[in-house]
């Protein structure tokens, strides 16, 4: 007896040390540069400005059960990047923990299937978003974490003598897991089916059996349904309609297809795509190599440790792959209710979290069904790990890159604009990264340009136009016209008349639009009508030489390249500095530095030929024209503001210049 609890002991010891091993290789090893994404920065804002008890007004028109987690998380972490990335490293690996638990309470003689469940849940490839940590730890993933217990302590209730006190836990724990969000609503289906297949029986005696082991958690459910009719027909909360009814039959069975086949198949590969196709990156190259690793470790893990006689019978693994379905189908509902896309490697792949379990007993079920030899089977089960492990590091990377982008904008942001008079409305069409938006970009504007608020009218916001330009918060650009818009629960109030306009290339520098100078004609071209904001650009909302210049949080300054002599010599330029901008130029010249936007050049032709060198300002032009014709009208444009703003005389040369650049046409 002693021995076989020693065994035991040691036995879940080790799978426990699995579980961090590879929580930590799939997600761990490029922690420390990951950050913040999405609206991780408004709730950041939140907690350091406002204190966490604010979460709970915060979202009482948005989810409301979601303000007393929030409250809680935050109060316990500060809003530090790596503190979250560490804090979803451990939720992560407390998924791992309860998946297994929760599973063996449902297949308690299935072992090696309880740790390939939980070992799938663990890295489940489908869903990319766990590092907006701060947002989906608390929105999605602790929520997750009870619906997932719920479901291992209803079925340790059917295995104990006086199950009430399990089923009291059970239901407080769907509570917890199914008001907070509507993701899960439908998963409760999924309890109901889980507990058919568990009776034996006929049809009939096992789905009553079922149905009265599954009515606390019924009247639940029902008592969410009535909240949510309530909460989407008559609460404030607009973000998605209930639109199913509109859509038709063959576009709705087209998004089943869609679901099973991305959730149930195509995301346990979608690595090796993703990897092959970016062939010979070195992000592809390590990833492919980390699944090899990975690979030969967990087959070595399995076959020393897992390697067992045990059978799944066929009636087990039939139901696990009609489970499987099912729980993809349940876990799609509620997003398909409102017709949001399932769009893998992108922010919408969030709603992959509700079709987890799902996607992982239906792959669980095809290795049962289709292979017969044990260790093929631990094979399969190895790679497919090994898949969702290379799959989250790429993903890693991918957020890796976001938050160095970020680090980019924001120091070029306070390198061109030092201070910002507060009310001024950054407007622009979007900026090149994949998981911020304009109200993203808010919270961290505001925390850089008022480092000291204090509850009050929030002093900033950024808007995209492509976006907001004729909603409600940006009716038109007229001077004048009101922009309101209420964050969270601080309102911004401020009018088009006090607007800088700011673009950024996806590759290139993070210039100011000023339509005093040759910005409309350069940037004629720009989508999503921001050519149209430019002449509401005022740039002496600008404060050049602030007392305490803005400084961008969690970001060292990064070493001065390109970007940043270009940012200062705009800067130089606003204030006249002429002789300052031709500096910063032969610097950035004797560097080897060099714009990757050939428009970046034009405030440096200016500065030259205004201070009397039309020859360096000529070479300029002309390396800058043979970069392609999209640079013609801009490299054109600033030789006629250079023609009008001559001080020294040299009109007969400028117009020659002009002729030798094809420019008076």
């Amino acid at each position: 007896m002693y021995n076989l609890r020693m065994f035991l002991l040691v036995s879940r010891f080790r799978r426990i040390l699995l579980f961090a091993i590879i929580t930590l290789v799939a997600y761990g090893l490029l922690l420390p540069w990951t950050g913040f994404y999405w609206d991780d920065w408004p709730f950041a804002w939140i907690a350091e400005f406002l204190g966490p008890a604010e979460f709970v007004s915060a979202f009482l028109p948005f989810r409301p059960f979601l303000g007393p987690i929030f409250f809680v998380t935050t109060s316990l972490i500060p809003p530090i990047p790596v503190y979250w990335q560490i804090f979803a490293l451990v939720i992560r690996f407390i998924i791992g923990l309860t998946a297994w638990w929760s599973f063996k309470q449902i297949f308690p003689n299935q072992h090696r299937l309880v740790l390939t469940l939980a070992l799938f849940m663990l890295v489940f490839p489908g869903y990319s978003q766990h590092w907006v940590a701060l947002t989906h730890i608390n929105q999605e993933l602790i929520p997750f974490i009870f619906y997932l217990l719920s479901f291992g302590f209803t079925f340790k209730a059917l295995r104990v003598q006086n199950p009430v006190p399990f089923i009291a836990i059970a239901v407080l724990l769907q509570i917890c897991g199914i008001f907070p969000t509507e993701y899960f609503f439908a998963l409760e289906g999924l309890r109901f089916m889980f507990l058919f297949f568990h009776f034996r029986g006929n049809m009939v005696l096992r789905f009553g059996k079922a149905f009265r082991a599954w009515a606390p958690y019924f009247l639940v459910w029902i008592l969410n349904a009535v909240w949510l009719f309530y909460y989407y027909a008559f609460g404030s909360y607009d973000s998605y309609g209930v639109v199913v009814s509109q859509l038709p039959p063959g576009y709705l069975f087209g998004q089943v297809l869609d679901a099973l086949w991305k959730a149930g198949v195509y995301i346990w590969v979608q690595v090796l795509v993703l990897s092959f196709s970016s062939l010979p990156s070195p992000v592809s190259l390590f990833t492919l190599g980390l699944i090899a690793i990975s690979f030969m470790f967990l087959a070595r893990y399995l076959f020393r440790f897992e390697q067992t006689d045990e059978h799944v019978e066929r009636p087990v693994f039939v139901s696990l792959t009609i489970l499987g379905i099912a729980g993809i189908l349940l876990g799609r509902l509620p997003s398909l209710v409102a017709d949001l896309p399932i769009k893998l490697q992108t922010g919408y792949d969030r709603l992959m979290i509700s079709m987890m379990i799902g996607g992982s007993l239906f792959a669980a079920g095809l290795i049962e069904a289709l292979i017969k030899n044990q260790r093929t089977k631990l094979l399969v089960i190895a790679i497919l790990v090994a898949f969702g492990i290379g799959q989250q590091f790429f993903n890693a990377n991918i957020f890796r890159r976001d938050w160095e982008k970020q680090a980019e904008i924001y120091w070029q942001m306070v390198w061109r604009m030092p201070g910002l008079e507060p009310g001024t409305v950054l407007l622009t069409n979007e900026l090149p990264v994949e998981y911020e938006t304009d109200l993203s970009f808010t919270a961290p504007i505001n925390w850089m340009y008022a480092p000291d608020y204090t509850r009050s009218d929030l002093p900033f916001m950024l808007l995209y136009t492509e976006k907001r330009l004729g909603g409600p918060t940006l009716p038109n650009l007229e001077p004048g016209t009101e922009i309101s818009y209420l964050y969270r629960t601080v309102h911004f109030r401020s009018s088009t008349s006090n607007v800088v306009v700011i673009y950024m290339p996806a590759n290139g520098c993070l210039r100011v639009l000023d339509s005093s100078r040759v910005d409309m004609q350069t940037y004629a071209g720009l989508p999503a009508r921001l050519p149209d904001a430019i002449p509401s650009s005022d740039l002496s909302r600008i404060i050049l030489q602030p007392a305490s210049p803005a400084r961008p949080v969690y970001f060292p300054e990064p070493a001065h390249q390109w970007c940043y002599y270009h940012a200062k010599a705009e800067l130089a330029q606003q204030q006249g500095d002429c002789q300052k901008v031709v500096s910063l130029g032969n610097e950035a010249i004797s560097l080897g530095f060099h714009p990757q936007d050939e428009n970046e050049w034009l405030v440096f032709i200016e500065a030259y030929a205004l201070t009397g060198d039309l020859q360096t300002a000529r070479r300029l032009s002309v390396d800058a024209l043979a970069s392609g014709a999209k640079i013609q009208r801009g490299v054109c444009a600033v030789w006629r503001y250079i023609r009008e703003a001559d001080r020294m005389g040299l009109e007969t040369q400028i117009r020659e210049v002009i002729q030798s650049l094809n420019c008076d046409r």
